[in-house]
């Protein structure tokens, strides 16, 4: 570790940062060690985050970030990061995580950097992306195969419908929401064995949160998708593990345009049409429909 600098190679590592953000990662960490107004951020963000540390989601939000050289201001939440990673590395230790689970949930950092150039054409992260993840790193979200299982309370309309639809699930509870991270095929098998392993993992580790109900919140059980995917295809085989409820929003356009292109602002006629899942999309879009995100729970 450089003196001063609170970044180790054990968090580069364990975040899995990418080679072009090494550097960057490493100037920021330098650069906090000699301004006040950059550490007394770090240190109030880590404060806020090792004290949330074995809680449920939401975390805590990430405040706004000081003035400062941009390159240095995007790699802010990195830095807090690696100085919260002991103390959730003694909490996962200690309620029996195993390291492989903890490798594998903290790597979404460097996924998050990666995703922040392609979608966004930064470097670092901006606010919607380092949002997303002092999940992490206070442990509401672990991920244990292909899937992210992450210990939150449901939403006023997903509660609603959990009750009208008879899950076995009551007012207050905790649920696992479920999460698809960007780390290949959505393997229907590799889907089931991550179900099979988060259900295990949640009862031992959090035996106080009942956890009784699993669902997921995403435009990959968008029903629409089905009337052009073969029922053998990752995505239908998906969606079939799950009881599908209504439309979260009337809007998954932006979730399609992120996660299936990479967040383009062309026109629908400039988008690759390289896979079947491309083609779809884009052949909904010239037919003047939408997308939309789904509620399901797993059944």
């Amino acid at each position: 570790m450089t003196p001063g600098s609170d970044l180790s190679e054990q968090a580069l590592a364990l975040f899995a940062v990418p080679p072009e953000d090494l550097d960057n990662v490493r100037y920021a960490a330098r650069a906090v060690a000699d301004d006040a107004s950059l550490a007394e951020w770090v240190d109030r963000t880590a404060a806020d985050l090792r004290a949330a540390i074995g809680q449920p989601s939401p975390p805590p939000a990430l405040t706004t970030r000081p003035d400062g050289d941009r390159g240095v201001v995007a790699y802010l939440p990195v830095v807090a990061f690696a100085r919260v990673l002991p103390a959730t590395l003694a909490w996962a230790d200690e309620v029996g995580l195993a390291p492989n689970v903890v490798a594998a949930t903290l790597r979404d950092v460097g996924r998050m950097l990666r995703r922040n150039r392609v979608w966004f054409h930064r470097a670092g992260l901006g606010d919607e992306l380092a949002g997303w993840l002092p999940r992490h790193l206070i442990g509401s979200i672990v991920e244990i195969g292909r899937l992210q299982h992450e210990r939150s309370q449901p939403g006023m309309r997903t509660s609603a419908w959990f009750l009208a639809d008879g899950a076995d699930w009551s007012p207050g509870e905790l649920g696992v929401n479920l999460h698809i991270p960007e780390s290949g095929p959505l393997d229907p098998c590799a889907v089931r064995e991550s179900l099979r392993a988060g259900r295990t993992v949640m009862r031992k580790r959090f035996p106080g949160e009942r956890l009784r109900v699993r669902y997921c919140i995403s435009w990959l059980l968008d029903p629409q998708l089905t009337e052009y995917l073969a029922a053998s295809s990752n995505i239908a085989q998906f969606q079939a593990m799950f009881r599908i409820g209504p439309a979260k929003d009337d809007d998954g356009d932006a979730s399609v345009r992120k996660f299936v292109f990479g967040n383009p602002a062309g026109p629908v006629e400039s988008l690759p049409q390289r896979s079947s899942l491309e083609r779809a999309a884009v052949a909904h879009w010239k037919a003047g429909r939408h997308w939309r995100v789904h509620v399901g729970r797993v059944v």
